[in-house]
């Protein structure tokens, strides 16, 4: 996968990036008369802005292309859509069983572990970070 960015701080071999926050309402011939196409719009502002370890030699202001392997893309992708959908059906698979527990609080507990599961990955992925970024490889546009 492949994203232009734009170098905004040099810091030795540590290099700080913004890229542009895309939707896929971008593409899309009927961004302007659909209600998620105008949403974007107003949110179309958005960057994201990290830190990338290159041996690449850059300057602030230069345009680079990130490339990140697709497979590692698919990987975090599927953790993070589909493990607190499964938290959510074992946890409610597992109360539904019990006759104790009362169907509300069944609803009430799956729905907080598919919250705490996303919470859990965030910390997850915020301590992966650096192998994250050893993953992003930089080259000069």
């Amino acid at each position: 996968m492949k994203e232009l960015a734009e170098v905004v701080a040099v810091d030795g071999n540590r290099v700080t990036v913004t890229t542009q926050l895309k939707t896929a309402c971008s593409g899309c011939a009927q961004v302007s008369t659909c209600g998620a196409g105008i949403l974007s719009k107003v949110f179309a502002d958005r960057n994201a802005q990290f830190h990338v370890v290159t041996d690449e030699s850059v300057t602030v202001g230069d345009r680079v292309e990130l490339d990140v392997p697709e497979q590692a893309v698919t990987q975090f992708a599927l953790m993070l859509y589909g493990l607190p959908i499964l938290a959510l059906l074992i946890i409610a698979i597992a109360l539904q069983s019990s006759e104790a527990v009362h169907e509300g609080i069944t609803i009430l507990l799956s729905f907080a572990g598919f919250a705490l599961t996303f919470l859990g990955l965030r910390a997850w992925f915020r301590r992966r970070d650096i192998k994250i970024n050893q993953l992003v490889r930089i080259k000069t546009v």
